[in-house]
């Protein structure tokens, strides 16, 4: 991979980050299309942290009062005595679901769960789920409606981003608006819920490349392309909280569909 190629794939990983219609999948499917050399499930998982940075600048107050209420809570040996340590202990624990299997799946996720058919498959189903629980959600609640076990049913949904093509974004919107939350709330949420698991994933794939001691040149390529997967993040969450305020999913609905046909079309074509 050349920096440039780093450049546009940090580009393609911002874009689509955010949006419900799979990160993952894009950054396999793109340079396939462009016949480039799979960046593998490590590169992707890397360039994360550039969107992890955007998610930190964007939401820096919430993070911000998350973090105090913890270490507040923990100094006054009361964790869970405010609203605000409540939402985090949650978030932490609704992490833990996508971690545990996340562990437990890796070799399949970097290998098999790769596979063109499994991505294009993905796409449409979660396209169909997502309809669904925008159709049926009462989208009455706020964030800080949402109680320990609401919290643990979406981050349960989140661990469905284990599976390319599922989009961590996409699995966890559905799950906030199966939970009631407004859509841009829903969207809100995702966002801080994605941090722990971006964090550790993140940098779990950067101490295996530096481990496998991967050429110097990588580690630029690496670093232009968590550079422009922030600048593009920060863009894409921006568009995305706005978007929601006065729109649906649908268009994101039917661009999944699309966009897995294509993939399932090709990949029988090559068969």
């Amino acid at each position: 991979m050349d920096w440039m190629q780093a450049l546009f794939l940090g580009l393609v990983q911002g874009l689509t980050e955010f949006l419900p219609i799979s990160s993952t999948a894009h950054l396999r499917v793109v340079p396939h299309w462009l016949g480039w050399e799979d960046p593998g499930a490590e590169f992707s998982a890397v360039i994360q942290l550039g969107t992890l940075l955007a998610v930190l600048v964007y939401f820096w107050k919430d993070v911000q009062q998350l973090v105090v209420a913890v270490l507040v809570g923990l100094k006054n040996r009361k964790p869970f005595e405010t609203a605000e340590a409540q939402l985090a202990w949650s978030i932490a624990a609704g992490t833990l679901p996508i971690g545990i299997l996340g562990l437990g799946f890796k070799d399949w996720i970097k290998t098999e769960a790769r596979a063109l058919w499994i991505i294009g498959t993905a796409l449409i189903v979660l396209a169909v789920l997502l309809w669904l629980a925008e159709r049926f959600s009462t989208a009455n609640r706020s964030v800080a409606q949402l109680g320990f076990f609401r919290i643990q049913w979406i981050g349960l949904c989140q661990a469905l981003a284990l599976i390319p093509g599922c989009s961590r974004s996409g699995s966890t919107i559905m799950g906030g608006l199966m939970m009631g939350l407004k859509r841009d709330e829903a969207a809100r949420f995702s966002f801080l819920l994605g941090l722990p698991a971006i964090l550790a994933s993140g940098f779990f794939e950067l101490y295996e490349l530096w481990q496998s001691d991967i050429p110097a040149d990588e580690y630029r390529n690496l670093f232009l392309g968590i550079l422009s997967s922030f600048i593009f993040g920060y863009l894409s969450i921006e568009f995305l909280l706005r978007f929601l305020r006065t729109h649906g999913t649908l268009v994101f609905v039917v661009y999944r569909i699309a966009l897995g046909s294509a993939v399932l079309f090709f990949w029988w074509d090559l068969k």
